[in-house]
């Protein structure tokens, strides 16, 4: 098994479907719910333990969670009131490497996206299809993403580092 990629990379061709985009939300909206049982309880030992070798430990995982999600919010929101806006890349390596990603207690980025994806979830639940046809340019890969295909990223994001802390726990038999 690809420790880096536990549940394959994202690939998505084609149509997305309303039925889709419904599994893609509901993916959305209970992965802090997910995320919080997989940590409570953890020790900071254990949760300073990287989920592979050179990988972010889970506080690291948990911390960017949120500081993938909240970026990925404001995509959204710009695409929704601009014409395809050029979104702000973030250095995510580096921001995992802030005291707070490092130190900070991981219940912090918990209730963060709890309340994120609370927000996200209506606001995507409220959406049109011609809206979540609405796009934006990402400078550093040159792609046009449209809204639809960025929930179903965002539905894989979550489940992608979900499975990280599962994989590790279960390696290392903290289950």
């Amino acid at each position: 098994m690809d420790l880096r990629y536990p549940i394959g990379t994202f690939e998505w061709r084609g149509e997305v479907t309303v039925e889709q985009r419904k599994l893609w939300i509901q993916d959305i909206e209970v992965l802090p719910s997910l995320l919080a049982a997989e940590v409570n309880g953890l020790t900071d030992e254990q949760l300073d333990t990287p989920y592979r070798e050179g990988g972010w430990t889970i506080r690291q995982v948990v911390h960017h969670l949120a500081d993938s999600h909240l970026n990925s919010f404001a995509r959204f929101k710009l695409a929704l009131t601009e014409d395809n806006p050029t979104i702000r890349p973030y250095e995510e390596a580096l921001w995992a490497e802030g005291a707070d990603a490092r130190l900070l207690p991981p219940d912090v980025s918990l209730r963060l996206l709890a309340a994120l994806h609370e927000r996200w979830a209506f606001l995507l639940q409220s959406l049109s299809d011609e809206e979540f046809s609405r796009t934006f340019y990402h400078p550093e890969s040159g792609a046009v993403t449209r809204l639809d295909v960025n929930t179903g990223i965002y539905s894989w994001h979550g489940r992608h580092h979900l499975a990280h802390i599962r994989g590790l726990k279960e390696r290392k038999g903290w289950s």
